[in-house]
């Protein structure tokens, strides 16, 4: 009963999360197929980590690499957050990638023999696959008891957003009738990109264990994060034929720069607001109920979550002045 409670809290979230994407594409594909796609990025989740423990027992046998990733370049070293990081970027961002993007690319390449595929369709796929191998991805997290629900639940898009640029790149590939050879590159960039995106968020995360001043990258996390929702929705738009969402339309090269240094601060200032709620929350789960109502401890809640109310406003404030210039300059 407990492991079948587990397997809820694990899979829900993300079907939710797949359900409202479905909602907003216009013709979607059949729900059945997406939830098709949802199984076939769970099962991609399994091979991943069956690789990633086969990947780790072949290159120990050649290099130590478990000593490489703890410590880099030589032994002395004070932290392990170079290791991670090549850790990452050799290891867990290519062969999760990959995986996702193998579990994408087979069904389809059965599927466009029949059906004449849109790059929405292509792109839900993608978010379908991407979110059942955070599904996965969950489950494994919580039978070993490493994360908590609502550590999960906050890191439940980040699969989607990590597949986004491939997702989108082999949408417009496969629904072009023009399939040209720099196509298949853009792919490849694409796909190296989420790579890249995937590697830095794990590093990120990871940031926040260590000692100052490799613990202030952990305050990268989540405007990165944040940034990469951006680009989610932004490519969500361009693959059902709507205008991108415009918000540096400067007339001159400082007028530009002043927008993108504004865009920025309004990232670090969001994504930091919601990093404080994350904090504020896992701070308050271990506690009952009844302990919230306490003067010291509702103080606590209601001065925190004014000062990252106050800093999410003023981001939301930022964006939409930057859309209502964008707007402005253009019509």
């Amino acid at each position: 009963m407990v492991d079948f409670s587990l397997l809820l809290w694990a899979a829900i979230p993300p079907l939710l999360l797949l359900g409202y994407y479905y909602c907003r594409v216009p013709f979607a594909p059949p729900l059945l197929k997406l939830l098709m796609f949802f199984i076939i990025g769970a099962i991609s989740g399994i091979l991943a980590l069956s690789l990633e423990w086969i990947f780790e027992i072949v290159v120990n046998r050649v290099v130590d690499w478990h000593q490489i990733k703890l410590c880099l370049p030589t032994s002395r070293c004070a932290s392990t957050l170079p290791g991670i990081a090549l850790r990452q970027i050799v290891e867990v961002g290519p062969i999760e990638e990959g995986c996702k993007f193998i579990a994408v690319v087979v069904p389809i390449y059965y599927l466009q023999r029949k059906y004449r595929l849109f790059a929405s369709t292509v792109f839900l796929f993608t978010i379908a696959v991407a979110l059942g191998f955070t599904a996965e991805e969950n489950w494994i997290y919580l039978f070993y008891d490493t994360a908590s629900i609502l550590d999960r639940t906050i890191g439940m898009p980040v699969h989607a957003m990590f597949s986004a640029p491939w997702g989108y790149a082999l949408g417009i590939y496969i629904s072009s009738n023009t399939r040209l050879n720099r196509d298949k590159k853009f792919i490849f960039r694409a796909w190296l990109n989420s790579v890249i995106c995937h590697a830095l968020v794990n590093v990120l995360s990871s940031a926040w264990r260590y000692s100052l001043p490799l613990g202030f990258l952990s305050y990268g996390l989540f405007p990165f994060l944040l940034w990469m929702f951006w680009r989610l929705e932004q490519l969500l738009r361009k693959v059902q034929g709507k205008p991108a969402i415009t918000l540096i339309s400067g007339h001159t090269p400082q007028h530009r720069y002043w927008q993108r240094s504004l865009a920025l601060f309004a990232l670090v200032m969001g994504g930091n607001a919601i990093f404080g709620l994350f904090l504020l929350a896992r701070i308050l789960s271990p506690l009952s109920p009844s302990k919230l109502f306490d003067a010291d401890i509702l103080w606590f809640i209601i001065s925190r979550f004014s000062l990252n109310l106050f800093f999410g406003v003023l981001a939301w404030g930022i964006y939409r002045y930057l859309r209502h210039s964008a707007r402005r300059r253009y019509f």
